[in-house]
């Protein structure tokens, strides 16, 4: 199983972007999926979920409202669209996938190696 990130770079504050995770070797679509970050020199932290229907979604309090997870069965790929980016969201990001949304949040089976998000003031 692979979970492959794309999508980081650097961006101005107030700015967009938005994060892919493509999977090979899962079908997405009997998985939970999420997103995490890990700040420099800070632990990591959860971003987002969703069910594997994409009819449920979690997000960390401090994001909601900027942050959206969806995801696209078909294609096997999950997203994260990032609004209104703050230089405190500089991170890396990384997907994680498993059996259901309880599990991605506490315990993710599959972790991608991450994508680096830059946010300049």
């Amino acid at each position: 199983v692979q979970l492959q990130a794309s999508g980081g770079g650097l961006v101005q504050a107030g700015g967009s972007l938005r994060l892919s995770c493509a999977a090979s070797g899962l079908t997405l679509s009997s998985a939970g999926m999420a997103w995490f970050r890990q700040a420099p020199g800070k632990e990591r932290e959860f971003v987002a979920a969703i069910s594997w229907s994409g009819g449920s979604t979690y997000y960390a309090d401090s994001l909601r409202g900027r942050f959206t997870i969806s995801r696209d069965n078909a294609r096997n790929t999950a997203y994260l669209l990032m609004n209104n980016l703050k230089p405190e969201d500089t991170a890396v990001y990384s997907c994680a996938a498993a059996p259901s949304l309880v599990t991605v949040i506490t315990t993710p089976a599959y972790w991608g190696q991450g994508t680096l998000v830059t946010v300049s003031s």
